[in-house]
């Protein structure tokens, strides 16, 4: 007879807690594993990039490698954003703008003094 061994074994929901992160098996609002700083790998040099697949054709411009925190991102989203004047989010430590502005973005980021490298083709 084979063991049989699964991935998602373990406590999910406890009754005393809630909620449990299948990592680090701390409930989710005591959870260290996602307190463990950016989840990109930083090597100080900001990628800017297109990517239209899952968008139905529509491309957006993706900002990654960026040393900041969840904040930190979301502010300066937010001035890129009025600086293209088109939408956009954060989402898993990247910036992503609608529409095509990698050389506009290029310059605003450089001007913060961020090492820049527009990446894709």
């Amino acid at each position: 007879m084979k063991k049989r061994t699964n991935k998602n074994e373990g406590v999910v929901y406890s009754t005393e807690f809630g909620k449990t992160c299948p990592k680090c098996g701390n409930p989710v609002n005591q959870c260290t594993c996602r307190q463990s700083g950016p989840a990109v790998s930083v090597d100080g040099i900001v990628r800017i990039g297109r990517e239209t697949k899952g968008r139905k054709g529509s491309g957006v411009t993706v900002i990654t490698g960026l040393p900041l925190d969840a904040k930190g991102l979301k502010d300066l989203a937010k001035k890129l954003k009025q600086k293209c004047g088109t939408g956009g989010s954060v989402k898993t430590g990247n910036i992503e703008i609608q529409g095509d502005h990698r050389e506009l973005l290029a310059q605003e980021l450089k001007k913060l003094g961020y090492t820049v490298k527009l990446s894709g083709g």
